[in-house]
Parts: C-alpha cells; sequence; structure tokens
C-alpha cells in the first residue's frame, strides 16, 4: 500500500474513532447526570458538577487505555521480533 494513502487512511480511522469516543462520552454522561425530564433550560449547578466530573474521568480512562494498548502493542512487536529472530 502506498505510504501516503496509508497515512491518510489512518488518519481518518483517528477521526473517526475520536468522534466514536466523543459520542459514547457525551451519551454516557448525559444519562449519568441529566434527569430524562427537564425542569429548566439551563443546566443546574449539581448537573454541570456531575457532567464535568464524568468527562474528565472518560477522559482520563480513554487516555490511560490508549496508553495501555500501546504498551501492549510495543510488547507484542518486541514478541514477534525475538520469534522471527528465532527462527530465521
Amino acid at each position: 500500500m502506498d505510504p501516503m494513502k496509508a497515512q491518510q487512511l489512518a488518519a481518518e480511522l483517528e477521526v473517526e474513532m475520536m468522534a466514536d469516543m466523543y459520542n459514547r462520552m457525551t451519551n454516557a454522561c448525559h444519562r449519568k447526570c441529566v434527569p430524562p425530564h427537564y425542569k429548566e433550560a439551563e443546566l443546574s449547578k449539581g448537573e454541570a458538577v456531575c457532567l464535568d466530573r464524568c468527562v474528565s474521568k472518560y477522559l482520563d480512562l480513554h487516555e490511560r487505555l490508549g496508553r495501555k494498548l500501546t504498551e501492549l502493542s510495543v510488547q507484542d512487536e518486541e514478541v514477534m521480533r525475538k520469534a522471527a529472530a528465532g527462527t530465521g
């Protein structure tokens, strides 16, 4: 595959994944923090604080998972390299 095409595909996939993460976060935090029947047009202080905390935790967890998956991917690559070097 052409390196430029692969890079473009990776960028598009990253945008799609970020949009999916944003949508999941929005839905989860809305369900958790905002009652289904609105009493006021504006968020209450409690709802706003809940949303801030929810989003913060969601993004923190997303970052931690990304780091762990990267770490596991690097470990897998090392194992594959060692296996290939041992058979070569």
